[in-house]
């Protein structure tokens, strides 16, 4: 139903002109937050459409560089050689922190572990650990799907570990890539935005783990809403909007409209965190 949603925006869009149309590309993490905020948009501003494309943070990126796109979806700041190239290009452009996300780290859901602490992760994730005999007991392989290296998620996720990623790391398309893999790897651990996970997960194909922070500290859970507040998970990140000076009339309005009570809500309901 989401893929037809965002289809759905998408064709709006064609019947628009340009000056009604918002084009908005980038992170996957917030794909499908992003859509159903257009689509709730749309009810009260049906003069204005909102065409959604996911494809990962530097793609986003790079759409406003190359003026294809009004709004840079981002789970990531903009990098040295990216605030050079808008420079270079005459190109001014605001950023707006419209919501709060968690990296989510997941296995199987009959995995023999509920959590792990940061350095461990790391050791897996960069492949200093190719088994997990020293974890759960059993000398069976770790697999690692992530995400590719335009990803916003993969950059935020490397940057936290302090780590390289093992060249043996599967690098997947999205977030729904990721758990399909999962879903069918007893040895496999992955990373998706928590957004992407239920808060009730009691019916989902996986197990998200719970992070501690060091050998003995209390484990914290991505869809602990309390430890997001008070800013004790490990892996918690706003999510950015960059958007050209030139577009910002045009998009003002979805802005406020995220804003706004309603945006507010689809924002928690749709797993994610209102920015205090």
């Amino acid at each position: 139903m989401k893929y037809l949603n965002c289809l759905w925006i998408i064709v709006l869009m064609g019947c628009s002109d340009n000056e009604r149309a918002i084009k908005v590309k980038g992170s996957d993490t917030e794909v499908n937050l992003a859509v159903r905020l257009a689509e709730h948009f749309y009810l009260e501003n049906d003069s204005l459409s909102v065409a959604i494309s996911g494809g990962g943070s530097g793609l986003g990126i790079a759409s406003l560089l190359n003026g294809q796109a009004d709004i840079a979806n981002s789970s990531r700041p903009l990098n040295a050689d990216e605030e050079e190239m808008f420079r270079d290009r005459g190109i001014s452009v605001r950023t707006v922190v419209f919501a709060e996300d968690a990296t989510a780290f997941i296995v199987r859901k009959d995995f023999p572990i509920d959590s792990i602490d940061v350095a461990t992760l790391g050791y897996l994730l960069s492949g200093k650990l190719n088994s997990w005999e020293s974890i759960t007991g059993e000398h069976r392989p770790v697999n690692i799907y992530g995400r590719q290296s335009n990803s916003g998620t993969h950059s935020f996720v490397r940057q936290k570990l302090g780590i390289q990623f093992s060249r043996d790391a599967k690098e997947m398309n999205g977030n729904a890539q990721i758990i399909e893999g999962i879903k069918m790897d007893g040895t496999g651990i992955g990373y998706v935005g928590a957004g992407y996970i239920m808060h009730d997960s009691k019916d989902q194909p996986v197990k998200v783990l719970k992070i501690s922070p060091s050998v003995g500290k209390p484990a914290i859970s991505p869809l602990d809403s309390q430890a997001i507040s008070e800013g004790r998970y490990h892996f918690q990140r706003p999510l950015y909007q960059f958007i050209p000076e030139t577009s910002w009339e045009k998009v003002s309005a979805f802005i406020a409209f995220e804003r706004g009570e309603v945006g507010q809500r689809l924002i928690q309901e749709s797993g994610y965190y209102i920015v205090h």
